[in-house]
């Protein structure tokens, strides 16, 4: 969507907003076909680089910051979770289990950071890897191995939970991980089948409660 570069080519070039607004669209849409055929992962501040770059804007890297964080503000009322997150993630915790999160983004770890503890997310998960700071995007394994080593715990014993076929079930299961698939019609399907499917996050709390129980 445009709305957010406009909003950030306004910061750039005032009178020249509209045609740096195509150009960080354009810019965006290559790093993700680049993510999609390679897996190699990028960030918002590539995204800038670019297309400054490609329309022949010379910005300084105050005014390159300044435009990023109009960008990533013009996103926060729309960035929000789950009305189930909270409840699911407090009680997942009050049951022993570790919990933790893998996005596929080229947003600012800062920037997720902050949209998670405005939401009471952020001390809920153990560990938190944003594909934004590592090489590889899902289902690249280095992503879902980076959020492995940092809760202490192995592929076989761990529940990836992901509304992605592709990215998330299809990665996570890969490495031995038992999957959920959260349904999502928006996305592209995939040839893998999860361990299990859910609508709402509440229905993991007793899908976790039968597997544990059958263990």
């Amino acid at each position: 969507m445009i709305d957010g570069w406009l909003v950030a080519a306004q910061v750039l070039a005032p009178d020249r907003q509209a045609e740096v607004a195509e150009a960080l669209l354009a810019a965006e849409r290559e790093i993700w076909e680049r993510t999609t055929s390679t897996l190699r992962s990028a960030t918002t501040a590539e995204v800038l680089r670019n297309a400054t770059a490609a329309a022949g804007l010379p910005v300084d890297d105050v005014l390159h910051d300044d435009a990023i964080a109009a960008y990533l503000e013009h996103w926060a009322p729309a960035s929000y979770p789950r009305h189930d997150a909270r409840d699911v993630l407090t009680e997942l915790r009050r049951q022993g289990l570790r919990l933790g999160l893998l996005s596929n983004t080229h947003w600012p770890r800062e920037w997720h950071e902050q949209v998670l503890a405005r939401d009471g997310l952020l001390e809920l998960f153990d560990a938190r890897v944003y594909t934004s700071d590592l090489e590889h995007v899902k289902p690249h394994a280095e992503a879902f191995n980076t959020l492995l080593r940092a809760m202490e715990v192995d592929a076989a014993t761990a529940v990836f939970v992901g509304d992605r076929l592709h990215d998330d079930v299809s990665g996570a299961a890969a490495l031995g991980m038992r999957t959920v698939w959260v349904r999502n019609d928006y996305v592209p399907r995939a040839e893998v089948a999860p361990d299990g499917v859910i609508t709402e996050l509440t229905e993991l709390l007793e899908l976790v409660t039968r597997w544990q129980a059958s263990e």
